[in-house]
């Protein structure tokens, strides 16, 4: 190993490492093992929490927008700690869903939008409009 520190988010450690045989080097990241974290779902079915599940969501909320996939690596970091604050072993979709739109609100606004209409079930244009009403007045 030729270098070891914390992450900026101080939930994971950062290795750079060497091999010995031919020189390569590579960097590894470690995280902290935690409990474990299910997600109960609108259905009543219970899964286990997936950081890449959320970020596909957030990818697609974003597509073609000026947000960074770091940015975005940034907000599951922020949401998944604000689920594990929680201090629950199981949380709901709604929660979550919540987590992320207050941090894609500060990040995009047509992302938010994006990302309340599939969460929330849009049925209609007068509810679309009412979210945008909402997020206009904050």
């Amino acid at each position: 190993m030729v270098d070891s520190r914390p992450t900026d988010d101080r939930l994971s450690i950062r290795r750079r490492r060497e091999c010995p045989f031919c020189g390569f080097r590579f960097t590894t990241f470690e995280r902290y093992e935690e409990t474990p974290l299910l997600v109960v779902k609108k259905n009543g079915s219970r899964e286990s929490f997936d950081r890449q599940k959320l970020l596909n969501g957030l990818v697609r909320s974003v597509e073609k927008r000026p947000v960074g996939m770091q940015e975005l690596t940034e907000i599951v970091t922020r949401v998944e700690s604000k689920v594990r604050r929680l201090g629950e072993t199981e949380v709901t979709t709604q929660a979550i869903g919540e987590f992320v739109m207050d941090e894609l609100k500060q990040v995009d606004k047509i992302a938010y939008i994006r990302f309340a209409s599939v969460y929330r079930e849009f049925a209609d244009v007068e509810a679309f409009q009412k979210a945008i009403d909402s997020m206009e007045k904050k």
